[in-house]
This record gives structure tokens, sequence and C-alpha cells, in this order.
């Protein structure tokens, strides 16, 4: 039997991804070069926590037909494949891709901080969209295009600020 997943999991896995974010780029503001650079990542850690804030009422809003699966799973293997996934593809906010982040040296320069947090974001986005065809159409795939889209405008930010640092 195929695992399917249900908006309410996928919702707490977007959370736990918007945390790791947070996390890191409150770590990059405290290794950042000067205040002006320190802010806009403090500025991008509360992002992620009013993005995780999002997905949380989005979780919360959820009906009762949108917390349901039609997967028998008494061991919940599903809630631990989930969470195998978001280690090894929610790579949001991590300094390396496919969950091989490290702890930030304090050496790197804002367009390495920067390009990794932009990588990041695009794998978020293709995560969220392979997810989405694993939730049932009745139990809320709508909702993840949510996500989806709170995860392009954190892109498209990071890439705006990217483009401010390089030369034209």
């Amino acid at each position: 039997m195929p695992i399917t997943f249900n908006a309410d999991e996928i919702f707490e896995m977007a959370e736990e991804i918007e945390r790791q974010a947070a996390g890191f780029y409150t770590q990059a503001a405290e290794h950042a070069p000067d205040e002006a650079t320190a802010g806009m990542f403090r500025e991008m850690a509360e992002m992620e926590e009013d993005h995780e804030k999002t997905f949380a009422a989005m979780r919360k809003d959820l009906g009762a037909a949108e917390r349901e699966t039609d997967t028998f799973d008494p061991q919940g293997e599903a809630a631990m494949y989930l969470q195998a996934m978001a280690d090894a593809h929610g790579t949001e906010g991590k300094k390396g891709r496919k969950g091989k982040a490290g702890e930030m040296t304090g050496n790197e320069s804002l367009e390495e901080v920067l390009e990794a947090a932009v990588r990041a974001e695009a794998d978020s986005v293709a995560f969220y969209t392979g997810i989405k065809e694993m939730v049932p159409a009745r139990a809320g795939r709508d909702r993840i295009d949510e996500i989806i889209k709170e995860e392009i405008g954190h892109l498209a930010y990071l890439k705006r600020r990217l483009v401010e640092l390089r030369p034209q």
C-alpha cells in the first residue's frame, strides 16, 4: 500500500522546516560582518518565524477530513518516513544541500550565505511541489499551494538581496 499524507502532516513538517530556517538566519545574524547585514538576517529569521506561524494557523484550521488518511499505520511509520523526507529534502535555510547542513563558521561571505539560502528555498519549493502529490485532493492538497506561494516569496526576496550585492 502506498504511503499517503494528509495536509495536517505536511503542515507539521513545514513548521519544522521553517523552525530550522529561522535558526539558520538567527545564526547568520550572529556571524554577520556588520549591523546592516545582521539586521537583514534577523528580518529573514522573523519572516521564517511568521511563515511557521502561518503554517500552524493553516494546520489549526484544517477540518476532520483533511486530517485523515486512508493508510493503516499503527506503528507510526508514515510519520517517521515523513520526518526522514523532511531531514533529507527540506533544506530551507540550511547551509548545505540535501540535508547536509553544517554549522556556520562565521567565515562565510554574505554572498555565500545568500547563495545557500537561495538554493535551499528553491529546493523547498521543489520539495513542497512533490509532497503535494502525496496528499489526496479530499485531504487538502490545494492548501499545499499556499506553502509553495510562501516559499516562492522567500526565494524572490533572497534573490533580490543577492542581486543587490553583485556589481552590474
